[in-house]
């Protein structure tokens, strides 16, 4: 009878935790780079260009890469497969407002399978330099929203899309 109590307060711990933990995230980073709007939006189209500035390329510059489609349009995939650090999945270009914003989604499928949604967004803060908001953002589903509430997503990753906004930066001010 005890073991019966002890499993009943268990599944009503997970459910509780559940209930409680976070169902959403949105994690960005911004930066000013000294470059018109254009000229930052059209390179940040090229999905391939992220091999040059991108912190996860740095992370395992020999990750295989595939590519499907024609890249800066929508439809684009672009899949990679790396070590432990970078895992395996692909990011596929959704929705494109020119000038203004770059929408995609990204599939992992190593370490863990999940669905997020990751966006580039583009300011004039004068005629020669360009606000850009890199982020991404999706859904915690039960029972992985449960981890979220031990693991700081924006303090997890916000660093990575830093070190990778001041590589974009240092490549588009050269």
């Amino acid at each position: 009878m005890i073991a019966v109590y002890i499993l009943v307060g268990l599944v009503a711990l997970v459910v509780l935790l559940g209930l409680l933990a976070p169902k959403k995230f949105n994690v960005y980073r911004s930066i000013d780079i000294n470059k018109p709007k254009n000229d930052v939006f059209n390179y940040l189209l090229l999905v391939k260009n992220q091999e040059i500035w991108s912190p996860w390329a740095k992370k395992d510059p020999k990750m295989a890469r595939k590519y499907t489609g024609a890249d800066g349009k929508i439809g684009f995939v672009s899949y990679w497969n790396g070590n432990k650090e970078v895992g395996e999945g692909e990011q596929e270009i959704t929705n494109i407002v020119a000038g203004e914003r770059i929408e995609g989604e990204l599939r992992f499928f190593k370490p863990f399978k999940s669905t997020s949604n990751c966006y580039f967004k583009f300011y004039d803060t004068d005629s020669n330099t360009t606000k850009v908001t890199w982020g991404f953002s999706g859904k915690n589903t039960f029972p992985v929203n449960i981890m979220m509430l031990f693991i700081n997503m924006d303090k997890s990753v916000g660093k990575d899309f830093e070190e990778g906004l001041r590589a974009l930066k240092t490549e588009l001010e050269r």
